[in-house]
């Protein structure tokens, strides 16, 4: 096999995964920030430092942990120098009634603020576990600590969410 041919192969690779994976590290990233300009960057960024790594994962397993671990910490280093968000906005529009669109867009905007007001890590904690449905295994090991950790940054967003929309179900 040629050294061209390899190049081509590790570019396919490539850009096989950042077609899997893209939405889900720009989700991911939004739902963390609450801003879609961040959230692009950081994506942009993640992808950067993949194709620097390569794409030596033992498994697939391997290499979402390894993306996840990568985009929550450039979401984390980025909340600490960002100002909070003062308006959220999610660019996905449905065909939908005006009315339905405009109440599920109140609802996703209060949950996103709500969201905005909790500290990152435990912001973090609840995207990735409750809305990605990550397990808590892979929350922690995105994270770095334990599962235990990751369980009480989860029950104390969740406490706080509750609180911050009035007591509605979360």
């Amino acid at each position: 096999m040629t050294t061209a041919s390899v190049s081509n192969e590790r570019s396919d690779s490539f850009s096989e995964v950042l077609r899997e994976r893209q939405a889900q590290v720009l989700r991911t990233a939004f739902r963390i920030l609450g801003n879609w300009a961040d959230a692009e960057d950081i994506a942009q960024e993640v992808f950067l430092r993949l194709h620097q790594h390569g794409l030596r994962f033992a498994s697939e397993a391997a290499l979402g942990a390894w993306i996840y671990r990568v985009t929550v910490n450039l979401c984390i280093d980025r909340s600490r120098t960002a100002k909070p968000a003062e308006e959220i906005r999610d660019a996905t529009s449905r065909e939908i009634s005006a009315e339905t669109a405009l109440i599920r867009e109140q609802q996703k905007q209060r949950l996103m603020s709500a969201l905005a007001a909790l500290p990152v890590r435990e912001r973090t904690a609840v995207v990735l576990r409750e809305i990605e449905e990550l397990s808590t295994a892979e929350v922690a090991a995105a994270l770095g600590t334990t599962e235990g950790t990751v369980r009480t940054q989860v029950m104390k967003a969740m406490a706080k969410l509750r609180q911050i929309l009035g007591g509605r179900k979360v």
